[in-house]
């Protein structure tokens, strides 16, 4: 059988797309930049919705009138593509302008997905970049391609869009929801918001999990974790240290929300007789993050050497992984609830900590939005209704607010609405899917102040 040459190759995967063919798409929130001279690079854990984001981008340029020959997407996982080099890159872009001769010098939009997979692709972007009639959206599955990739070869011609699983106004959007459009709602609705809630907790925001049945969705979510980290990770990262990998990934998906120490879990392994070094956890826990599937959340402290002296925090880029991997995850409502708090912060731009007052009460979130003073504090907690836990969550509250100089805070519950008046200012309590949902929640808790909060130093913890 005759081997087919790139050239047919190229000619063959760039004749098939077809722009204004594409499915019907349920809409995602994010917005991209789009500065003229710099790419957007799209990044995230695979299956969240990186390429129907780019789907989204080119049928509204369809609809606003873009010729599809002004339009090139390319998806560098397709099977049928030989080991490519940054060099090869300009054959599709002239294979695409020989198709469409009458669109030369009208500007192209060129979509390339997981283009981590070409080495060089870089060179080629910028020099893409560099003619001005081309705008360029990438791709890609891990954060290298933003920390080391774009930071060092792009030289600041790029500018990063995180790519997260559905929110949970996204989701009922692609349910068919009808989203509330006036507040408060209605105590029918608000039932059903809370149920719709419950449900996303368990079910997570992956698109293509949802309607599937329990099992189906379980199987495809594993399968989810056990692709990453084979191929975006034992395949990326030669020497990796297997077993190391795979009991982190097990034991960070299985305590959403919990605390965690990389020198706590080398001593467990320890004493189970695995061979392990605290090294090659380091290098896991990094490439698990790089991957975007948990993240670690540090303590809030301006000291370096009092974050790495106390446990992080981890979180499962959605809430439905987590509770896919472990039963007890799934049970634990209180801490899927805060993993969905922090992903949904995350989401609108704030760098999160967790606090811990001088008397040792911790507050779940210290966020702030990146490159800005201010910020908030947020406290979630499932069920406020004893006694003693309310009190606890309050005084929590009224220790941070006092020594970080906030006047209001937030405490996020499954069903209760108040204010509150503590020693230090006022304690906002919402249902958590009203926060989700109603426009600006975020907004109202934030420091009237708008100077950077003083961070004082806390005890290192061992």
């Amino acid at each position: 059988m005759p081997r087919v040459s790139l050239t047919d190759t190229i000619e063959a995967v760039v004749a098939e797309f077809d722009p204004t063919g594409l499915p019907v798409l349920s809409p995602r929130e994010v917005q991209l930049p789009a500065l003229p001279g710099k790419a957007d690079a799209l990044i995230g854990m695979r299956r969240a919705g990186k390429t129907w984001r780019m789907y989204q981008e080119i049928t509204e340029q369809i609809a606003a009138g873009t010729s599809p020959g002004q339009i090139l997407y390319l998806n560098f996982e397709d099977e049928r593509l030989p080991p490519l080099s940054g060099e090869d890159l300009h054959r599709f872009v002239d294979a695409h302008r020989r198709r469409h001769p009458a669109d030369i010098g009208r500007g192209l939009s060129l979509y390339l997905d997981e283009v981590q997979n070409v080495p060089g692709w870089e060179l080629f972007v910028r020099r893409t970049l560099d003619r001005r009639d081309t705008r360029v959206v990438v791709t890609g599955s891990s954060a290298q391609l933003l920390s080391r990739e774009i930071a060092t070869s792009l030289r600041g011609r790029a500018l990063p869009t995180e790519i997260a699983p559905f929110s949970f106004r996204e989701s009922l959007v692609f349910s068919g929801q009808q989203l509330p459009d006036t507040w408060p709602v209605s105590a029918e609705q608000g039932a059903l918001l809370r149920a719709r809630f419950e449900t996303y907790m368990r079910v997570g925001g992956f698109p293509e999990v949802q309607g599937l049945d329990d099992r189906m969705r379980v199987r495809v979510l594993q399968d989810y974790i056990d692709v990453v980290v084979l191929r975006d990770i034992i395949e990326r990262h030669a020497g990796t240290n297997v077993e190391a990998l795979r009991y982190l990934v097990r034991r960070l998906l299985a305590a959403p929300a919990g605390r965690f120490s990389v020198n706590r879990i080398y001593n467990d392994l320890k004493s189970q007789g695995r061979k392990v070094s605290k090294d090659s956890l380091y290098a896991a826990l990094a490439h698990i993050e790089d991957v975007f599937l948990v993240f670690a959340l540090p303590i809030d402290d301006r000291s370096e050497a009092v974050r790495t002296a106390n446990p992080r925090k981890a979180y499962p880029v959605d809430t439905g992984l987590a509770a896919a991997h472990s039963f007890s995850a799934a049970q634990n409502t209180g801490h899927l609830l805060e993993t969905a708090v922090y992903l949904e912060l995350r989401r609108r731009g704030y760098e999160c900590g967790y606090i811990k007052t001088r008397s040792g009460f911790e507050v779940d979130f210290a966020a702030r939005r990146r490159g800005l003073g201010h910020g908030q504090l947020v406290q979630v907690c499932a069920d406020t209704s004893d006694p003693a836990t309310r009190s606890r969550e309050l005084r929590a509250l009224d220790e941070a607010m006092s020594e970080r100089r906030f006047d209001k805070a937030l405490l996020l519950t499954l069903g209760e609405t108040d204010t509150i008046e503590v020693s230090a200012g006022t304690v906002m309590v919402r249902p958590v899917w009203r926060w989700l949902l109603e426009p600006d929640a975020g907004h109202s808790a934030e420091a009237t102040s708008a100077t950077p909060t003083p961070q004082p130093r806390s005890s290192p913890e061992s």
